[in-house]
């Protein structure tokens, strides 16, 4: 079975693109106030959120589940694409960050002033940063959205990443100047991580990487009444999203009605505990012989 997300998606990345907007837009403001640094890279870390909305609406326009003539495995690897985009923001992100570091170091720079109310604005932004986070992640799960999934990482990072800036806000309002400077580092780092880890849950959708042990694939096939091997088994996808199933199959049945209703009880368990999932089998006759499970063992 094939299930469409996407309008759901949509949904949440028009709501959450408009209060990135919001979060971004005041903390440019407080960031130029004030003069400073770790809360100007910290818009720029949101301006990257509004970007990645915008991205991910463009993806799940075109990430259909839906096979067609020109894509006859669905389109879902454009959702994958998307979110690699945003781990190509989130560099982006932490080289900008480092290089302003850098240069108010070496160049030095007017000093951060901050009040009490520019510090309640920006706990006003920690909040909505927290509800969109948690918004899409929970929303993400729920439909098996990775588009969702990496964005709501991507706007934890901002979370950790305000929180990081309103402490050393509030150290420089306590006369610690030095902090402002200090702080963009390790907000840099949380930005790179996050990028590191929406790209290394994505790259296996792409590249097509193993989504299921043969093994498991193997026990289930066997345990059919009338099936007597199955060999040659590959998978690809992402479990609980969409995963694709290739297998040959060995079957002790002397007409080829008997072989069909064999390899339906085998495509029917395999569906019940990896769905959504399709399958192609390859049946062969019961005098065929191989052990050969998958393809690792196999000589160069």
């Amino acid at each position: 079975m094939t299930y469409d997300n996407r309008a759901t998606v949509r949904k949440v990345l028009i709501i959450t693109l408009f209060l990135n907007l919001f979060v971004m837009g005041l903390k440019a403001v407080v960031g130029y106030w004030t003069g400073s640094l770790s809360l100007l890279a910290d818009a720029l870390h949101s301006v990257t959120d509004s970007a990645n909305n915008v991205l991910g609406l463009f993806a799940s326009k075109f990430s259909s589940p839906y096979p067609d003539r020109e894509h006859p495995y669905g389109h879902q690897k454009f959702e994958a694409v998307g979110a690699l985009g945003i781990a190509a923001f989130l560099g982006i992100a932490c080289f900008e960050i480092l290089q302003g570091a850098i240069e108010r170091i070496l160049k030095g720079g007017a000093p951060v002033k901050i009040s009490p109310p520019e510090l309640w604005l920006l706990l006003v932004v920690l909040g909505v940063n927290i509800f969109v986070a948690y918004y899409e992640r929970s929303v993400g799960r729920r439909v098996g959205s990775p588009i969702l999934i990496a964005d709501a990482k991507h706007t934890m990072s901002d979370v950790w990443v305000t929180i990081t800036v309103i402490a050393g806000l509030i150290g420089v309002w306590l006369g610690y100047q030095w902090l402002d400077i200090v702080l963009a580092f390790p907000v840099a780092l949380l930005v790179f991580w996050s990028g590191w880890s929406v790209l290394k849950e994505n790259l296996p959708w792409l590249v097509d990487q193993m989504a299921i042990a043969p093994e498991a694939i193997h026990a289930i096939a066997t345990s059919i009444p009338g099936v007597i091997n199955c060999h040659d088994i590959a998978s690809r996808g992402v479990l609980g999203r969409q995963v694709f199933i290739e297998m040959h199959l060995i079957v002790d049945a002397p007409d080829v009605e008997t072989a069909h209703r064999i390899t339906e009880e085998v495509e029917r368990r395999l569906e019940e505990r990896f769905n959504p999932v399709r399958i192609l089998i390859h049946v062969e006759p019961p005098t065929y012989q191989s052990e050969q499970i998958s393809f690792e063992s196999r000589a160069e």
